[in-house]
Parts: C-alpha cells; structure tokens; sequence
C-alpha cells in the first residue's frame, strides 16, 4: 500500500495502517518478515543532516529496514530550498538531524551566536513550518541539556524531569536556543521533538560518543545522568514516526548512568589497565567555557510506548560493552 502525507491537508496527518490482522496465530516467520517488508516499502524518508552523526546512523538503519530515503540537500534556513527538497522527493515523514552543536564542543556556540541561531532556531522552525503547510510529521532530534538537578528534582532523588516541566538550564548559549526552538515548536502539532542526551553509541572510535569523549579526558566529573543509547534508540525514533508520534519525548533510557559507572564498565569490558581522575565542577568550570547541564529525564512516556526498551545500564551493557568485550568478562 503506497501512501504519502504529502497530499493530505494541514491538520489532518492521517495514520497508516502497518498491519493486517489475521485470525489465529500466525506461525509463518517468512510471512511476517515479508508483511513487515511490504509495510516498510510504504515509507520514503527524508532526512537532514547527511554528514552528522545521528543523519547518518539514521540511513544506514534505513537500508538495513528497506525504506526508501533521502538526505536533504536544502539549507534548513532556506526555505526555497526545504520546499524544493519536499516536492521532489514526496516523503512521508521528515527527520531532522542536523543542527550546530560545536567542535569540539558546545563551547563553539558561545563564540559563535548568530550562527547557532541561524540554524538552530531559524532553520528547525522554517523545516517545522513547511512540514505543517505540507501535512508532513516532522522527527526532531533535539536536546535533554535543557535542565539541570534543582529543588524539585534532587540528584539521586530518582525524580526526573518530564515532558511538560519548563527548562531550567541556560547555561550554555546551546541550551538556551534549544530551549528556545523547544517551547516554539510546542505550537505545531506535527512535530515530534526528541530530548537526546550524552549520545553513547557501540562505535567506540567515534569521537562524538560520550563514552569516547570521557575516556580521553584528562579529568572527568562523576554525575549521574540520563543518557540515550543510540543503537537501540534509533530505531524507536523511526518507529515513533511509523506511527506519526508527535509530541515531546524524553529520548533516554530509563535511569541514569555516572561517569565513573561508564568508565569502570570501560576497564571491565575493554581494558584493564584503564585509568581515570576526577575532578570537581569547580575545578571543571575553570577549563570550560560555559556550564554543563546535568540532569535525570523521567522516560516513563517513552517506556510506555515501547515497553521493551531497557534501562540505561542493562542498554549499555547489550548495545555497547558486550559487542566491544575484549576482556574475559563475564557475560
């Protein structure tokens, strides 16, 4: 069944049916993996953010489920250039992963203002806008480093932020623009914002995962914290938009996770002779730029709407240590 939003009205994202049910139990394996193939035929991605870390593990995801996809070649600012994308590849739903978040680091941001605006506030809202006008549900990566422990939400409380609790971190010119982007976007129903935070994937030489970063730091802080695991995540979010989900998600896995948690599974799992130091957020506030925001994310709408996914250490344990053990740890 060959069904696009792009022709229906503004308003009306209607859902597609995925499934067939048949009566009894279906015992065929063949039949369903290729109902499940039928289904995905159904689907033609659009995708910004080709050269990013997320855009491009989001198209190697798609090959592997056999949807059809296509990365974005307009700027996000530029609405010319989203609308031609759009008419041209007739999508069914749009993925934005791009965006500025720095090199090496956030702290890129505070050097470089109008740039972060320009395509982090201008560029998702124009995306955000057209993909209204179009009918379009529009999967947003955004960030959970929009809040830090308080009053309310104590470290170690095991309280965590939710969805509808105003941000309270802006630390970071970063934050603050996504921040910003966040509560605009509340005003478009088509939108599905995604709150990723400390992305940790089972590519341990990518120097964007967190686990990499932390291991290479002279000092690290020992925080807990929500962290998303992005192999098993990633895949939720394009289930998420199969099923026009829209909204915002906190996108992490249950739980938090410390530093020295992730770095002891690293000398456990990895290597043996592994060793760090700490340090405390004064002393890190003197070799940074700006703030980091530490925080736990309540994951209770997420794990709702996909009870399987694990919590934060059982996931780093599955998707990231054990694909990587080079230890004789026990499994």
């Amino acid at each position: 069944i060959k069904r696009t939003l792009a022709n229906t009205k503004p308003f009306q994202i209607q859902s597609l049916s995925l499934f067939v049910l048949l009566p009894g139990k279906i015992s065929d394996h063949r039949h369903k993996k290729r109902m499940g193939a039928e289904a995905n035929a159904s689907f033609n991605f659009l995708i910004y953010g080709r050269t990013g870390w997320i855009g491009g593990l989001l198209g190697k995801l798609c090959e592997a489920q056999g949807i059809s996809y296509t990365y974005g070649s307009g700027r996000l600012q530029d609405r010319q250039s989203i609308v031609a994308d759009i008419e041209t590849v007739k999508p069914t739903h749009v993925f934005n992963a791009a965006g500025v978040t720095g090199r090496p680091n956030v702290d890129w941001c505070e050097s470089h203002k109008v740039e972060t605006i320009r395509t982090n506030v201008a560029g998702t809202l124009t995306l955000a806008d057209i993909c209204r006008e179009k009918g379009l549900v529009l999967i947003n990566y955004a960030t959970g480093c929009i809040f830090e422990y308080d009053s309310g939400h104590p470290l170690g409380s095991g309280v965590g932020f939710k969805e509808e609790d105003t941000p309270n971190f802006t630390g970071s010119f970063y934050s603050k623009t996504k921040a910003m982007v966040e509560e605009l976007l509340k005003n478009y129903e088509n939108v599905c914002t995604l709150r990723v935070r400390m992305p940790i994937s089972s590519d341990l030489s990518n120097p964007r995962n967190f686990i990499t970063k932390i291991a290479r730091y002279e000092k690290v802080v020992d925080i807990p914290n929500s962290m998303t695991i992005l192999d098993e995540l990633l895949p939720i979010s394009i289930d998420m938009a199969k099923r026009n989900l829209t909204g915002i998600y906190n996108f992490t896995n249950p739980g938090v996770v410390s530093h020295n948690e992730i770095l002891e599974m690293y000398r456990e799992y990895i290597d043996p002779s592994f060793t760090w130091k700490n340090f405390t957020l004064e002393e890190q506030a003197k070799v940074i730029v700006a703030p980091r925001s530490n925080n736990e994310l309540d994951a209770t709408k997420l794990k709702t709407e996909f009870p399987e996914m694990l919590s934060i250490k059982e996931s780093l344990i599955k998707f990231v240590f054990e694909p990587n053990k080079k230890t004789g740890v026990k499994a």
